[in-house]
């Protein structure tokens, strides 16, 4: 009786499992170029960092001038997560545009060039919406 329950709840949650982690390689693997394509590629302070070359091309299209904050954010899972951190940076003063990328972990924040950026203060907002601020790097369009 034991083996039949066994077999009844356990194997198909193993097969779930393993086809989630087989997407999950699949989607992280570094065998072919389709992982770079649409990624871009930038150093910035020595640091290499990787965004959507489409999206973040979107997002810089109607800025003349503006200083871009790209953080690197670790506990966006949902919707309501990226609802919450785009309200709390559209209260900035100087805020231009912002760009939640839920399936990188992204925000992208623009901002006028005379806003001086704080990393503490940018760290404790994402932390009050219960994310963590994993990198942050600012870009400037001149």
């Amino acid at each position: 009786m034991k083996r039949i329950l066994i077999s009844v709840f356990l194997l198909p949650s193993l097969a779930l499992a393993g086809e989630h982690q087989m997407k999950h390689d699949k989607h992280h693997s570094h065998d072919g170029p389709e992982n770079h394509e649409n990624h871009l590629h930038k150093m910035v302070d020595g640091q290499e960092f990787q965004l959507d070359e489409e999206r973040y091309n979107k997002f810089v299209a109607d800025l003349s001038t503006a200083q871009i904050a790209i953080l690197s954010v670790q506990g966006m899972v949902c919707d309501f997560c990226a609802r919450g951190i785009e309200k709390t940076f559209k209260k900035d003063e100087g805020y231009q545009n912002i760009d939640v990328d839920l399936s990188n972990g992204k925000v992208l924040i623009a901002y006028d060039m005379a806003v001086r950026l704080d990393r503490s203060d940018i760290e404790k907002k994402i932390l009050s919406n219960g994310q963590n601020l994993v990198d942050m790097q600012i870009l400037t369009i001149p």
